[in-house]
């Protein structure tokens, strides 16, 4: 809820500050922004957080790493996969474990469905922000069709905890490809749909053109990284620049843009989202046969004494994981930089010259998870 706090000094007597948050609905989470208002335009503006904090990092330091493994996916629960499978392969790389070649195949698969099925909740959520209730049906009617295919396979709809170190829990059915084939086929026309309900829209494009213009001197100011660095005409994105996976394997474009504002981000997202279901096709197409698990798995994970990092590019951005380990079974010190946190520092610069009434469309331009920011 909105709460108006009225400045009692006299030189300050035509400006006000606003708490929004934490319990507004368009901040996405209990987030807090106190406003510092003169009518309505933004003076100032500081990001609250901590009002969801569940002390991932120090669980990790209490659990072994095999015990720490349904962890990262209740970080940013709209990339569960991707967080639960990029853990794994941290993991992996520290002790050196291969993964048979279709259990990567389909953990690419797996984890680009669940960045499809993030942009759409985005998608659907941010329209709804702006007062577009339609989108948001569309939305969510394809997304469900995605959640139903990954519970198909992992028994969850939201958190997952499918990946193990050296592979996956249980090998994909034909019902599963079937399905996936089906939704590959669909979903480029329901993207055409979607430019001809939003994108071309004059009230969208009203709210979005030349809004929230994040500069790009703010992008090593603040490490930017996912669609929110990608729309400033930056093509940085970990799958492409610092391969992991099998991701080298598949030919996939990265979208850009250039205006850095509401409306690029947009565009980068659904763009995205094509480019997800042209990397699903390739790996259907070339899905090989054998093992989903490592033959030889240790049953008790100890990473050398050491320090490691590994990354993957999430729904938001580059997900990195720093691990210590002093050699035994439980982690010295696990680290987690997540990219909402970075992207909403930036409000901080950006907010402040604009209007009130364009706050929720900039901030929900971001695509903020608060878990992930509450680690």
């Amino acid at each position: 809820m909105a709460e108006f706090i009225h400045v009692a000094d006299d030189e300050d007597r035509d400006t006000f500050y606003l708490n929004m948050g934490p319990q507004h609905p368009s901040t996405h989470g209990v987030l807090r922004l106190r406003l510092h208002l003169k009518g309505e335009t933004i003076l100032a503006a500081k990001p609250i957080i901590g009002y969801s904090h569940r002390a991932h990092e120090k669980m990790a330091e209490n659990r072994n790493y095999i015990q720490f493994l349904p962890n990262p996916s209740r970080v940013d629960y709209l990339s569960g996969m991707i967080y639960n499978i990029g853990y794994c392969q941290a993991i992996e790389k520290a002790i050196g474990l291969e993964v048979p070649e279709r259990a990567e195949y389909i953990r690419v698969i797996c984890c680009e469905l669940n960045r499809i099925s993030s942009h759409l909740l985005w998608f659907g959520t941010y329209l709804l922000d702006l007062g577009g209730v339609t989108p948001f049906l569309y939305c969510f009617d394809d997304r469900e069709k995605i959640l139903d295919l990954l519970d198909l396979v992992s028994g969850s709809r939201l958190t997952y905890c499918y990946g193990r170190f050296g592979g996956l829990v249980n090998d994909v059915t034909d019902e599963f490809l079937e399905g996936v084939a089906a939704f590959c086929k669909s979903f480029p026309e329901r993207i055409r749909e979607y430019h001809k309900l939003v994108t071309n829209n004059v009230i969208f494009r009203k709210r979005t053109v030349g809004v929230g213009v994040i500069g790009p001197e703010l992008a090593n100011d603040f490490a930017l990284t996912g669609p929110t660095l990608r729309a400033m005409g930056k093509p940085h994105d970990v799958r492409r620049d610092e391969p992991y996976g099998i991701y080298s394997k598949f030919d996939f474009d990265i979208p850009t843009r250039e205006n850095s504002d509401c409306f690029d981000r947009y565009m980068v997202r659904i763009e995205e989202m094509e480019q997800s279901v042209r990397i699903v096709e390739q790996a259907l197409s070339a899905l090989p046969d054998g093992d989903i698990i490592a033959k030889k798995v240790p049953r008790k994970i100890a990473p050398p004494k050491g320090e490691y990092y590994f990354a993957v590019e999430s729904a938001r951005g580059h997900f990195g994981m720093f691990i210590v380990s002093d050699g035994t079974e439980i982690p010295y010190r696990i680290h987690l930089r997540t990219p909402s946190f970075a992207n909403l520092a930036t409000m901080r610069t950006v907010l402040p010259g604009t209007l009130m009434a364009d706050t929720v469309a900039i901030l929900g331009s971001i695509d903020i998870v608060l878990p992930e920011i509450d680690r």
